[in-house]
């Protein structure tokens, strides 16, 4: 048993292949990756709505694909990949998962866990970001 941390992928990104966790460039998406490190969790995967699950030292390439523009049938096709990808890489009983993701990229995995956490459910883009900010604020003035 461990947590697990799923970041949800994002627009902005580098123009050539690098490391997922280097690709995406937001504030947001960086923010997520340093406050997910600070929970101490037993892995950070990325939900890319091209690759699916994804390790953040998997090489990708850029790519301009959204599950905001996709219809509920490919949602769930992508669900139903993403839970594949994750045999023998999370134990949806056991684990707990930490979503720092948005509805559609949660909305079909979150029935496959057992345990689950929406730390930043409900909150818009700049709310987020100063919830974030927060956190990590205080995690480095301990």
């Amino acid at each position: 048993m461990g947590k697990i941390v799923l970041i949800s992928c994002v627009s902005t990104k580098l123009p050539y292949k690098a490391k997922a966790k280097d690709l995406y460039i937001s504030p947001l998406f960086k923010m997520n990756i340093a406050y997910a490190h600070t929970l101490k969790p037993k892995n950070i995967f990325i939900l890319s709505a091209k690759y699916g699950l994804i390790d953040l030292e998997k090489i990708i390439y850029p790519y301009n694909q959204t599950l905001n523009t996709m219809r509920v049938e490919e949602i769930k096709k992508w669900a139903e990949k993403v839970k594949k990808q994750m045999d023998g890489k999370i134990d949806h009983k056991k684990d707990e998962i930490i979503f720092l993701a948005g509805e559609k990229y949660r909305k079909y995995l979150i029935p496959y866990f057992s345990k689950i956490q929406i730390p930043l459910q409900g909150l818009s883009i700049g709310k987020q970001l100063q919830f974030l900010k927060r956190k990590l604020t205080y995690v480095k003035n301990l």
